[in-house]
């Protein structure tokens, strides 16, 4: 564990995850300005108006627990929407894990600045961060598996920032299912109410061939159905793991090629459990409902420290 007050540029941990993790850059400049806007609209920062405007100093972005790093994009675009002159180091890409005292970023710069970007940047990482170590805890609680399934996320979103807690679980481990209602066609009870599952299931391959078709089983009458229709994924939904280990053999024998999914009520008791039962994917929405932030701190160095420690020539 490193100390507080380490330079972050000596932090080398290795990531949670390998692959593009960041979000797409409209999405964070969007999601950063109207956070932003809520902030200092309408006569911006009253009380960091009391700061000298020419005050320069260093503040470090400590972690105070455990966890996997995530929001890194959207801090370096809130401390330049706010500041370009802000200098930013900040050496942990998202994915990396931290425990308590590390410096996960640095900033130097005019402390009016800082402070007026404080809240904005804390409530974006703490909360994709929390995110990011909700899911490397579930990806971990299934490691010891053979062939391990994927942990995915759902559209159980914050609205407005689906794409960054979507790139948050993939920090994490995690993977994504889909983004949007137009990503592929998941048949649900609901969508059930006038049609078969055969029906719907011939129906979207019609309407929208090559498109992935999953259908939403609660019984196993429901699971036989959409084995024989043709499904592309087929989620076992709230199903106890000795249910869904009897459906996965008996789909494994007829359709092989057949995706299986459970989903409803995972937890992190349960997932290895249902984990175990030969399925190859487990969607999660409490990665992106229920994730608890990661706590981080601003911490203020002394005018004595800020003086004596080197100024990183990284900026945001």
């Amino acid at each position: 564990m490193s100390s507080h007050g380490v330079n972050p540029d000596e932090v080398s941990r290795e990531p949670a995850t390998v692959g593009p993790v960041d979000p797409p850059a409209l999405a964070v400049t969007a999601a950063v300005t109207l956070a932003l806007s809520e902030d200092l609209l309408p006569m911006g920062d009253l009380t960091a108006a009391l700061v000298p405007d020419d005050l320069v100093r260093r503040v470090d972005v400590v972690s105070r627990a455990e966890g996997v790093v995530a929001g890194r994009a959207c801090a370096l675009e809130a401390f330049r929407q706010i500041d370009a002159g802000l200098k930013v180091s900040w050496p942990m890409p998202d994915g990396t894990r931290v425990a308590p005292g590390d410096v996960v970023a640095r900033v130097d710069g005019r402390l009016v600045s800082i402070l007026t970007a404080e809240r904005t940047v804390l409530n974006f990482v703490g909360h994709l961060s929390g995110v990011a170590t909700l899911t490397r805890r579930y990806v971990d609680a299934v490691a010891s598996v053979t062939n391990p399934p994927r942990i995915l996320d759902t559209r159980k979103t914050t609205p407005g920032l689906r794409s960054l807690e979507k790139a948050a679980v993939r920090a994490g481990g995690g993977s994504n299912h889909r983004a949007s209602l137009s990503d592929a066609v998941l048949i649900k009870d609901n969508h059930l109410g006038g049609l078969s599952i055969t029906e719907a299931v011939a129906r979207a391959r019609r309407l929208w061939p090559g498109r992935m078709v999953e259908v939403e089983c609660d019984t196993d009458a429901q699971v036989a159905e959409a084995t024989a229709a043709g499904a592309t994924v087929i989620m076992f939904d709230n199903m106890p793991p000795a249910q869904v280990a009897e459906n996965v053999q008996r789909v494994r024998a007829a359709a092989p090629s057949i995706l299986l999914e459970v989903s409803g009520g995972v937890t992190l008791a349960l997932v290895a459990d249902l984990a175990a039962t030969g399925v190859d994917l487990i969607s999660v929405g409490a990665l992106t409902h229920s994730a608890p932030v990661l706590d981080l701190g601003f911490d203020l160095g002394s005018r004595e420290s800020d003086a004596s420690r080197p100024t990183s020539s990284e900026r945001n």
